[in-house]
């Protein structure tokens, strides 16, 4: 497994794609690993440089113990594009993933070539506050089974839920590999989080996505970020729940790939 160093953490990384084009980087949601970006990685590596990853508490990469914080996340992925010999890359996230890329944002814009920021917010208003405890609630419990059945219908619409029972059934099992500290970890950094105000100083291009039907971080909050982000683009993608790049990976590739196209420098 490629592992890198940085800051006594070590980061489990993939690199896909022709080593001459664009580096497009793709930052995890919190219950997601690299393998969830399987639908995104077939189709970008054909044109660039796909870097995928965990962060810090997440799957291969080390759990340190916490306290974690979205500048920590920005830190350890300005230190493994460092060991990588990445000096530019295009920053894509989705959820948590969309706010640590934001985070990088503000603090690395000089790393930056471009910004995509799917299914996240940069604010917590009372009501995903709310979610977020009761998600803690069944963290503490250590059971697997509990935090799958409470996070399922906020991560999925109702319609991908129907149409793939024997694929959740096998994410359920996946939950019983979770390091539920660092999972926590994860949790306690996310509602820290405060970032509208500090859009307005992100220059990069940047693309903002949400599914129509996400009722985790629902649309007013993409609202909210390409309203701040000084000529943001924003896309709602039809049919979709808070997990688009897996409820529509098509729609969500093309918009991807169309956008990081209008802003690359090297296309293989």
């Amino acid at each position: 497994m490629p592992k890198v160093m940085v800051d006594d953490v070590n980061l489990y990384y993939e690199l896909h794609g022709p080593e001459n084009a664009d580096v497009i980087v793709l930052s995890n949601g919190i219950f997601m690993s690299t393998a969830s970006w399987g639908f995104q990685v077939a189709e970008l590596k054909k044109h660039f440089r796909v870097l995928t990853y965990d962060c810090r508490g997440m799957w291969k990469s080390d759990h340190p113990a916490g306290p974690y914080s979205m500048e920590m996340h920005a830190d350890d992925l300005a230190g493994l594009l460092k060991a990588l010999s990445i000096e530019k890359a295009h920053i894509a996230g989705i959820s948590y993933g969309g706010e640590v890329s934001m985070t990088f944002a503000l603090k690395y814009p000089q790393m930056v070539r471009s910004l995509i920021v799917s299914s996240s917010v940069s604010q917590i208003d009372p009501l995903l506050m709310a979610i977020g405890q009761s998600w803690a609630v069944a963290m503490e419990s250590h059971d697997p089974g509990t935090l799958y059945d409470v996070t399922l219908p906020y991560n999925f619409s109702e319609r991908y839920i129907k149409a793939n029972a024997e694929l959740l059934a096998a994410s359920r099992a996946r939950y019983g590999d979770m390091d539920f500290d660092s999972v926590s970890e994860l949790m306690k950094a996310f509602v820290r989080l405060e970032l509208t105000g500090e859009l307005a100083k992100i220059k990069s291009p940047a693309l903002v996505m949400v599914g129509e039907n996400d009722i985790l971080k629902s649309r007013n909050y993409s609202e909210i970020i390409a309203s701040q982000i000084p000529g943001a683009e924003l896309a709602v993608i039809p049919h979709a729940g808070h997990a688009v790049c897996l409820e529509q990976p098509g729609i969500f590739n093309d918009l991807l790939l169309g956008f990081v196209l209008k802003h690359c420098e090297a296309v293989a």
